[in-house]
């Protein structure tokens, strides 16, 4: 089986793929997989630490070939406001719970949730039902990624900054 130790950015590799990778956003964020492409390729994705690819980025495989990545589809719930302040406070209720949110102009999208869409309708946010890819921001302490957990509960707890914030949901 062919193997992939390697990433390369979109705009830093040409040529044809020899296959592609449609992954939805948590599937673009792996170390080691086994993976097929949407042609039938069998490939090892074996990288060093894990990587968040991007949509037009490739996975070098050993032969030299690319596997091109696309970003798949994903239900998402895109949002928006009538004002900006709502649409900042909405951004605060979505940051309160640390849900993965995509940033754009003049909307925010994030996975789709129907606890959450009644909360934002109560809001007063405008929502919409859509299948599109998903590429959340990165957080302010770190590149990529943005790890979700529950928050279903009133708790404390430490980042390593050293403060504290309670949550109230």
């Amino acid at each position: 089986m062919l193997r992939a130790d390697t990433v390369v950015s979109k705009g830093d590799w040409a040529g044809d793929p020899v296959d592609t990778v449609s992954l939805d956003f948590d599937s673009r964020h792996r170390r080691r997989i086994t993976m097929t492409g949407t042609n039938g390729l069998k490939f090892l994705m074996d990288l060093p630490r894990p990587v968040a690819l991007a949509a037009g980025d490739a996975l070098k495989l050993e032969d030299g070939t690319y596997v091109a990545v696309v970003a798949a589809p994903e239900a998402l719930l895109e949002i928006s406001a009538p004002t900006p302040f709502l649409m900042t406070r909405i951004a605060w209720h979505l940051g309160n719970r640390h849900l993965p949110t995509e940033i754009a102009e003049d909307r925010l999208f994030i996975r789709y949730d129907h606890v959450i869409e009644a909360m934002l309708a109560g809001l007063g946010a405008l929502t919409a039902r859509v299948d599109r890819p998903f590429q959340p921001e990165g957080g302010a302490y770190g590149q990529g990624r943005v790890m979700g957990h529950d928050h279903s509960h009133d708790h404390y707890h430490s980042h390593d900054q050293g403060h504290h914030h309670h949550h109230h949901d």
